[in-house]
This record gives C-alpha cells, sequence and structure tokens, in this order.
C-alpha cells in the first residue's frame, strides 16, 4: 500500500465558486466495489454538503459521479484508477454547479424571507433534480407565499454580493442566524443582507442577480406545517417557458387570449356541466322507457347492455327495481368478461352473489339489496344463472 502524501485537501471551491478547471496531485487511490475513490491535494470540486449535491465533471478522462467530504479529505468517486503523485488535470461542470448554486441561494433568500416575516424556521430541505421543496413549521397560505415570492425577486433585482464570513466564538454568540443544530468550532455564515443570515456550508452565487428568476410553484400542509414546492434560475425560467407554451397552445385552442383562458375555460367547464345535466335527464327517461317495457309480471329482469358504465348501471338497477322485484344489468362481452349489478327490491342478494362469482368465475359483491362486480363466462350462462337463483 502506497502511503499518502499529504492529509487534507485544499478546498478550492471556498476560494472560488467559479472556478472550474484545476491542476492537481493524486494523494490516494482506492479501488471500491462500484469504482474508485480519488483524493487529491487540491479540488474544486464541491462534495456534497449543506443540503447541496456534489458536483460532477471529469479527472483527465475519469467521469466524477459523486463528491464526499471525509474527515477534512474530498473524497472523488470515479470510474478510473489513478497512481498516487499523478499530476492530473480536473475540470468541473460548471452548468450543474452554476445551476445548484441558484437553487441553493434561491433557498435561503426564501427561508430567510419568510422567517423574517413569520418567525418559522426551516425544518427541511431537499434539492432535487426537478426542484426543491422546503419544510416550515408553520402555516402559509397562497396570498403569503405569493408576497414572499414578490419580495425574493426584489432580492436578486437588487443584484448584490452576499457575505461569507467566519465569526469568532463570541461574534458568533451575539450573531442571529438561521441554524438547525448546535455548532461546534469554526461556523461558515453566509449572508443576503437583511433577508438572512444563516450558517451554511454550500456553495452561492457571487451576486443575487446571477440568480435570475425566483418561482414559487406549490404548497401544501405538511406535518402541521407547510412544505413550499420552489424552483431557482434555469430551472425557474425552464418551468416558465414550457407554462408559456402550454398557455399560448390552450389559448389558441379556446380561441381566447392567453390572459383570458381562465374565463374561457369557465365558461367551457359551465357548457359541459349543462351538457351532463341534460345528458343524467335522457337517460332517465332512456331508463325509465326500458323499465317500461318489461313486463310487470317478470319477477326477474336481465338485460345485457352495450358499454354501459358502472354507475349508469346500478342507476338502471334501480330505476327497473321500482317496477318488478329483482333485476341484473350486465355489459361486456365473452372476451374480456361481463360487469354486473345485481339488485333486489326487497331482499339482501349477497348470499347469492357469492354463490353466481363461485359458478361464474366472478368477484365483487356490496352491501344487503344490492351488489356489482364481473363475471367471466358466457353471457347464456350468467343469464340462467341469475333466474335460477333470483326469480
Amino acid at each position: 500500500m502506497v502511503k499518502r502524501v499529504i492529509d487534507m485537501t485544499d478546498k478550492l471551491f471556498y476560494k472560488d465558486v467559479r472556478g472550474s478547471e484545476f491542476e492537481a496531485v493524486v494523494t490516494d487511490c482506492k479501488k471500491t466495489e462500484n469504482g474508485y475513490e480519488i483524493i487529491l491535494d487540491r479540488t474544486y470540486f464541491y462534495p456534497e454538503g449543506g443540503g447541496q449535491p456534489a458536483d460532477n465533471g471529469t479527472i483527465g478522462n475519469a467521469f466524477v459521479s459523486d463528491v464526499q467530504d471525509v474527515n477534512g479529505d474530498v473524497v472523488h468517486y470515479t470510474d478510473k484508477a489513478f497512481d498516487v503523485g499523478e499530476q492530473v488535470h480536473g475540470k468541473v461542470d460548471m452548468l450543474r454547479r452554476h445551476t445548484l448554486m441558484q437553487q441553493h441561494s434561491g433557498e435561503h433568500i426564501v427561508s430567510g424571507l419568510i422567517h423574517n416575516k413569520f418567525g418559522y424556521d426551516n425544518v427541511g430541505f431537499h434539492m432535487g433534480s426537478e426542484c426543491i421543496t422546503i419544510d416550515f413549521n408553520g402555516v402559509l397560505t397562497a396570498d403569503d407565499l405569493a408576497d414572499i415570492e414578490k419580495r425574493a425577486n426584489d432580492v436578486i433585482y437588487e443584484d448584490f454580493e452576499p457575505t461569507i464570513f467566519y465569526p469568532s466564538k463570541e461574534e458568533l454568540d451575539r450573531l442571529e442566524y438561521r441554524s438547525k443544530k448546535e455548532l461546534e468550532g469554526d461556523v461558515r455564515i453566509v449572508s443576503f443582507g437583511s433577508c438572512d443570515t444563516c450558517a451554511c456550508c454550500g456553495l452561492h452565487v457571487v451576486r443575487t442577480g446571477e440568480i435570475g428568476l425566483i418561482k414559487i410553484t406549490g404548497f401544501q400542509k405538511y406535518k402541521g406545517g407547510t412544505r413550499v414546492t420552489m424552483l431557482a434560475g434555469r430551472q425557474a425560467y425552464e418551468d416558465c417557458a414550457v407554462k408559456d407554451r402550454l398557455n399560448h397552445a390552450i389559448s389558441g385552442m379556446l380561441s381566447a387570449k392567453p390572459y383570458d383562458i381562465q374565463s374561457a375555460v369557465e365558461r367551457l367547464m359551465k357548457e359541459r356541466n349543462e351538457i351532463k345535466e341534460q345528458l343524467v335527464e335522457t337517460k332517465k327517461k332512456l331508463f325509465a322507457l326500458k323499465r317500461d317495457c318489461i313486463d310487470k309480471d317478470v319477477k326477474c329482469a336481465v338485460l345485457f347492455e352495450d358499454d354501459m358504465e358502472p354507475f349508469d348501471m346500478r342507476v338502471l338497477t334501480e330505476t327497473i327495481l321500482e317496477k318488478i322485484p329483482s333485476a341484473a344489468v350486465l355489459s361486456g362481452n365473452e372476451e374480456n368478461g361481463y360487469k354486473y349489478c345485481i339488485g333486489s327490491a326487497t331482499a339482501d342478494v349477497q348470499a347469492f352473489v357469492k354463490e353466481a362469482n363461485k359458478m361464474l368465475n366472478g368477484r365483487g359483491g356490496g352491501r344487503g339489496n344490492m351488489a356489482q362486480g364481473s363475471f367471466a363466462a358466457k353471457a347464456s350462462d350468467i343469464e340462467r344463472c341469475i333466474r335460477n337463483g333470483m326469480d
């Protein structure tokens, strides 16, 4: 085993968050089950931490799939090995890095503004590939979040530099800052002016203007508080661009201007509901006609209908039971099976349905005098079974 050359990695990413390419010396290389663990004497690769995912990129011709801080050393997980003492060229995927910084800085701004206005703490935070989720220990409304979103974008427009510093213990004791846990040793503080001051080991934009845009895309009640979904930077722009294209496409379908879509959809829904009501009335009349066509002396009516939905089958069954003691409505075919609705005006049908399911390879049931399910059998066998059991 080759002895390590040096003990700690020089973390260049804290000195220059825009740095992407660098020369370094390999100080350790270990084979793992899925590849190799590479330690360098210096690196721009940010390791996962502070809620921020790790950088990706390349070292030489090896892909860096993950980066972790292990006892002060930055461990790069690669698909190729290197010799200890070898000089290598590293290159960080800066599009990914900058996108993550936009997201992280945007989260700080939103969390800080909510904390300042409502006193709520960020008690959970996840930076995913599609969005950021933040959990707050208090209830927030749509109006609350609309105001926070506006304020967050005002911070972007101010285009100022966030301040990053390491206060002394005495200074830290006097400082008001957000933190999820008690901290010891050197504490890295990231401050976005008056809107947020927080302990954080992550990377952030050099100026707030780099974030570009913050959009709060959703919220829901969660563990007595509120889970907020948001986007920042490129992801926020891409989301808005997709929604804008959809908005224009829908406006074209509705022959309405983009800003008039809501009223156009409301009008369309009103028309749809009126048509549904008319359809319900038409079906009632049709079902009444079917009922009236059945001889009043029939004890059990069995009807096979084409493409009838379970709800309509139940309504038709109930309509028939207004005239005769028992009824069964079925819909389907022998290849795919038949849905059924079986009912009685006076008796419990559950015992019969249980036996019918056994005989006709069926499934389903219900309560009291009504049951619904399906049979996998021939129509003639189904009708015979029902008439023998219900007549």
